[in-house]
């Protein structure tokens, strides 16, 4: 495939670069096979555009380098920032305390994860300072997918809610436990208290940053309208913005961002959610996210060892995530076959999983190929099967439709002249 890019881009001149009409073709292509994959299947649309990137990565897609980099790492960041915000502002801070069994079963169902990969790792003889990196990236779950599988498929319910709500939370602690690993994995020779300053310099600006993006947000709010298309390019742009300073300063884009969300649905007084003419905006961005993770995590060396530690991984994963919520069940409100079900709908990876291993793999080149080795597969794998898992697991709960019947019809030649 890279020879025929090559031989195209010796007489192809476009004036905005070859990479752009790759990608804008890419994401052509990734729209069709998405809206095909929801219109015969039933199933998200996620798993055609994760599935248009996998096989671009397998066929040697150079468009995508990794570690993530430049414009690449820009646009995952702002896809993440972007889903993100919105997620942290549906976290019902109200419900923990009526319901603190949801906060247990969150940090039961994270911890679980990361000891059980860690173990699991240590036991397939991965190098001790690989696996507890390996076992931070299995502990990101994708409110990115989780939301997307929601959506698409017309998802209600408390399994759908606490699957939401569960995943976000797991991303906050890997985003933060991943931020702190990678500063002490760049800096191996270092005490503890060398160590501690960037990691307060990061936990420092990603607050700084995220309490500024909801203070200009809730301004705003105060003389526009949350329904006004102005108010949607105002808040897309804050977040962009944010994402960009965040990042240079040395914080986290997509905690800030978070951290955000989670602020603005405190200090707004009115309920409050992301405008809805941001969803069209965001939604390029987000399959852009998507296909890009995809084809990245493709481009991983796979061998009878890899696959095995691969399998591995997922089946402990699940496992791990589903006792853990089953372990903080007791007195939260659900059923155990609900809690079940809420474990099985966290199994997405996807983009923040992505994000955290290109940490470890510019912290430590080494060490991060290890990583990426084990890493890099697991996440193009669940990133679809993930999206499927989570979409039976709902369907299972009876929180939505079959997700291969009653699929929408299409459109008579009677339907579009009326239209």
């Amino acid at each position: 495939m890279n020879e025929l890019m090559n031989f195209w881009g010796q007489w192809l001149r476009p004036s905005a670069g070859l990479p752009t009409v790759q990608w804008a073709l890419l994401l052509a292509i990734a729209s069709i096979c998405g809206y095909l994959v929801y219109r015969h299947t039933g199933l998200p649309k996620v798993v055609g555009y994760s599935l248009v990137g996998m096989v671009t990565g397998l066929l040697g897609f150079s468009g995508a380098m990794w570690p993530l980099q430049d414009i690449g790492l820009f646009l995952i960041e702002l896809g993440i920032s972007i889903v993100l915000f919105d997620a942290g502002g549906r976290i019902p801070w109200r419900w923990f305390r009526h319901n603190p069994m949801v906060l247990v079963q969150s940090i039961a169902e994270s911890a679980l994860t990361y000891f059980a990969v860690y173990w699991a790792m240590l036991w397939l003889n991965v190098p001790r300072e690989a696996a507890g990196p390996i076992a931070l990236v299995a502990m990101a779950a994708s409110p990115a997918v989780v939301t997307r599988v929601v959506a698409d498929t017309r998802a209600a319910g408390p399994v759908t809610d606490r699957a939401i709500v569960l995943t976000t939370l797991s991303t906050l602690y890997a985003l933060t436990f991943g931020g702190v690993h990678a500063q002490m994995l760049s800096r191996p020779d270092s005490g503890f208290l060398e160590g501690v300053p960037p990691v307060l310099v990061m936990f420092g600006v990603s607050i700084l940053v995220g309490a500024l993006l909801s203070g200009l947000i809730r301004l705003a709010l105060r003389y526009m309208s949350p329904a006004s298309e102005n108010t949607s390019i105002l808040v897309l742009a804050l977040i962009a913005a944010s994402t960009a300073v965040a990042a240079h300063l040395g914080g986290s884009a997509p905690l800030a961002a978070l951290l955000g969300g989670m602020l603005i649905k405190q200090l707004h007084p009115k309920p409050w959610a992301l405008p809805r003419q941001l969803g069209t905006a965001s939604s390029v961005i987000t399959m852009l996210m998507f296909v890009l993770v995809s084809t990245v995590a493709a481009q991983a060396d796979w061998s009878a060892q890899v696959a095995g530690a691969v399998l591995l991984l997922i089946a402990v994963r699940l496992v791990a995530k589903a006792v853990g919520v089953g372990i903080g069940n007791v007195g939260s409100g659900a059923s155990w076959r609900q809690a079940v079900w809420v474990g099985a709908a966290m199994m997405p990876m996807s983009s923040i999983a992505l994000l955290i291993a290109s940490q470890f793999m510019v912290a430590s080149p080494s060490t991060g190929e290890v990583i990426s080795r084990i890493a890099l597969p697991t996440i193009m794998l669940m990133e679809v099967f993930g999206a499927v898992i989570a979409t039976v697991a709902l369907y299972r709960a009876g929180e939505t439709h079959k997700p291969w019947a009653e699929l929408p019809a299409s459109p008579t030649r009677e339907e579009h002249r009326e239209s």
